[in-house]
């Protein structure tokens, strides 16, 4: 899908035909839709298609008459029949007279600009609407990273209750999967970040660099958000894979106990079975020698289960 926006006077409203000072959003766009951009700013298709490689990495890189910016942004996906995150490649392309943006996906940080709700948004500042793309772009990354971690605060909840399951550990896992997939798109970010403030190409205005400032400290932040998260909730998985682990060991303790108790009249009722003479059995000719050899049997277990549970067997 192709639109076409433009500011006058702070307003932004959207255009049928390319003028000059546009933003050109492509959305998920169609090969005649690229093709078609492609030929009116003279820029070469494998650039506009770049953005819809997920495998693309992030990178800047100056050609002749454009600029393209590429970078990883959140977004949403569902992995295991859960809502999880990644990464997607969002391309902005800066040309005489236009900004181009393609991406896979409608992101919410698009979504932000053409509803009109960025403060000094402007299609004639080009490099204003790549810092200002940037900057929603690590305030996204941060409120998932948030989520993320609020996921593992109820996790951890249930750690020691009787709710704990194998899935928390999965859900854990996927959790940092999460957090895999940021740490690596942030630090690829950052790569381009350093590269902007290099950036001479296109004229800036001295407010934009202090934009571009509160993005490198912004992203800075979101990395180590990751990195303190990651550890968190691998420190997390390892607790309930051992709170699990040793529930199972409990299980089988309690099941040993059981099984040595029960060994007990199993053993006695198996020596009197034997096929002897009985004048050798104790108590065999003693009146009530049956319900003796119960209560000894039942003696003998009590003793056990007093002992086991000394010994915190049960």
């Amino acid at each position: 899908m192709k639109t076409i926006y433009k500011t006058d006077n702070g307003i932004l409203s959207q255009k049928k035909t390319y003028e000059p000072d546009v933003w050109v959003n492509l959305i998920s766009p169609n090969m005649d839709e690229l093709m078609e951009t492609a030929d009116y700013y003279n820029i070469d298709i494998a650039d506009l298609r770049a953005a819809l490689d997920e495998e693309e990495s992030s990178r800047v890189q100056l050609e002749d008459g454009y600029t393209m910016i590429l970078v990883d942004i959140p977004s949403e996906e569902i992995r295991s029949e859960q809502r999880a995150y990644t990464t997607i490649p969002l391309g902005i392309l800066l040309v005489d007279n236009a900004i181009i943006t393609v991406c896979s996906d409608d992101t919410v940080i698009l979504n932000y600009f053409y509803n009109n709700r960025m403060r000094g948004f402007s299609t004639k500042k080009k490099m204003r609407f790549v810092y200002q793309v940037l900057l929603r772009t690590t305030y996204l990354y941060q409120s998932l990273l948030r989520a993320i971690d609020k996921k593992r605060s109820e996790i951890e909840k249930r750690v020691g209750t009787e709710t704990t399951e194998d899935k928390d550990l999965i859900n854990l896992h996927e959790l940092e999967t999460n957090l895999v997939y940021f740490a690596t798109s942030l630090s690829a970010n950052k790569v381009v970040l350093d590269r902007l403030t290099r950036y001479e190409r296109i004229q800036q205005y001295p407010e934009d660099k202090e934009l571009l400032d509160d993005v490198i400290v912004e992203n800075r932040q979101a990395i180590e958000m990751t990195n303190i998260y990651r550890d968190i909730i691998h420190g997390s998985r390892e607790l309930v894979s051992t709170i699990i682990n040793n529930r199972l060991n409990n299980v089988m303790k309690f099941l040993a106990s059981i099984t040595l108790v029960m060994a007990i009249p199993t053993i006695i009722s198996g020596i009197y079975g034997m096929n002897v003479s009985g004048k050798w059995m104790p108590l065999a000719q003693t009146p009530h020698g049956f319900a003796i050899i119960c209560a000894l049997i039942a003696a003998t277990c009590i003793v056990a289960l007093i002992i086991l549970k000394r010994r915190k067997m049960l």
